[in-house]
């Protein structure tokens, strides 16, 4: 009984740093009080005594049990149709406590939950566990089944598609870059919600006349994209489950995207940011226009 009761004790003690792991890993604070359940019935089946280092054990567990529930959720995904009104969900998961959720949101930013939401799961493992927490390597690959120095290209891999490869940008381009990241990643996936989470309630979407020319209108569905649309609602429609072929890029040292074809940029995205959010969406593929500006494709 002693011991049973030092366990709870020593488990509700790590319950803060355990729940924060969960959190950042699962993205819901559903699923992550779930896993801190299922974390508490593994550790108390446990030969207990035989553990030299219980914190680092405890966070090797819950971590696991989180590994597994994104292989799960990754699996039902996959099962489902374009058509599933299922697929039409915000990085951040619905839970059952929506001020939860608005922390979560707060702390992490929406365009990072969306890029770390399009991780695979042994990458998310990776890079949550060791850039957030500073879990060693050698303990990350046991929990995801891989050598440690795989585990750190697990991590390298998802600190690029998250954190983007600019060093060198000052902190407000970095912000801007990862939101028109997310913004993609939304588009390509056809995630409504997320597309209007990032977009401005007065969010534009215009096309120049070489645009249209090349077909525009019809692609993205618009008659008067020419003048432009505007809303929030409206631009998330027009992209969601668009852009497929979209590639990020730095267009005059701002972050935007383009796309390409026979390895020449036919269209370039020019991204307008206003607080954290995008407020504009101008197409040019005018190629004199196109030519003259610098145009950087991250490596």
């Amino acid at each position: 009984m002693e011991d049973a009761e030092w366990l709870a004790e020593r488990f509700e003690t790590a319950r803060p740093r355990l729940q924060r792991i969960a959190l950042r890993i699962l993205g819901s604070p559903a699923e992550s009080e779930d896993a801190l359940q299922e974390t508490w019935l593994r550790i108390h089946r446990a030969d207990v005594a035989r553990v030299a280092n219980l914190d680092g054990w405890l966070t090797t567990v819950v971590a696991r049990v989180c590994f597994d529930v994104l292989k799960r959720r990754t699996s039902r995904r996959e099962e489902l149709t374009p058509e599933d009104p299922r697929r039409d969900t915000i990085a951040v998961a619905p839970g059952e406590h929506p001020e939860d959720e608005a922390l979560l949101l707060d702390s992490l930013g929406i365009a990072f939950s969306i890029l770390l939401d399009a991780l695979p799961p042994a990458e998310r493992v990776a890079f949550v566990l060791h850039d957030m927490f500073d879990v060693p390597f050698d303990d990350i690959a046991e929990i995801v089944g891989r050598s440690p120095e795989a585990a750190r290209q697990l991590a390298s891999r998802a600190r690029r598609r998250v954190r983007g490869a600019a060093p060198d940008r000052d902190s407000t381009t970095q912000r801007n870059d990862e939101l028109v990241r997310a913004f993609l990643v939304a588009s390509r996936s056809g995630n409504f919600s997320a597309l209007l989470a990032l977009l401005a309630p007065g969010a534009t979407l215009r096309a120049d006349a070489a645009t249209i020319a090349m077909g525009g209108a019809e692609y993205w569905n618009i008659d008067n994209l020419a003048t432009g649309v505007e809303g929030a609602q409206a631009v998330a429609r027009a992209f969601s489950g668009r852009a497929l072929a979209a590639q990020p890029a730095f267009i005059d040292g701002h972050p935007g995207a383009v796309w390409m074809h026979e390895g020449r940029i036919q269209v370039a995205f020019l991204f307008t940011v206003a607080d954290n959010r995008v407020a504009a969406i101008d197409l040019v593929a005018d190629p004199l226009t196109l030519a003259a500006s610098a145009i950087e494709r991250p490596v």
